[in-house]
């Protein structure tokens, strides 16, 4: 059996942190915990996750702003996201039409149904086709 694989969680909420993470470890993946953009991208860089989750709305930095650092740092810009928010569809198609970078793998809508969160992250990360 493969390595399992590391999911690093960045949201500003504590119980979100924690129902990402319960979710994510009973499938048997490994998790990171970030609680602000600045805290996710130190972490994307020295943990190295196979996935990351990331929060839009955050304070001190958005997950927007979070978001181009990953994919303007050479070891960081392949790593899939999953856009989490309760943002609605026109910022959706805002960050879809991003000149110069690419769009987020999924956006996924508060609140997360886990058995979809779980189908979209094995689709990425196992190459199924999302």
């Amino acid at each position: 059996m493969s390595a399992k694989k590391k999911i690093l969680i960045v949201d500003d909420e504590q119980d979100v942190l924690a129902y990402f993470e319960a979710v994510f470890q009973d499938s048997g993946y490994d998790t990171v915990l970030a609680r602000d953009g600045f805290e996710g991208f130190e972490l994307a860089k020295s943990e190295k996750p196979d996935l990351i989750t990331l929060d839009i709305t955050m304070p001190e930095q958005s997950g927007l702003k979070t978001y181009y650092q990953f994919k303007k740092h050479s070891a960081l810009k392949e790593i899939p996201v999953i856009i989490i928010t309760a943002a609605d569809e026109s910022y959706k198609n805002f960050l879809n039409e991003l000149n110069g970078f690419s769009a987020p793998e999924v956006f996924l809508n508060k609140p997360i149904d886990p058995e979809e969160l779980l189908k979209v992250v094995a689709d990425i990360l196992f190459d199924n086709n999302i």
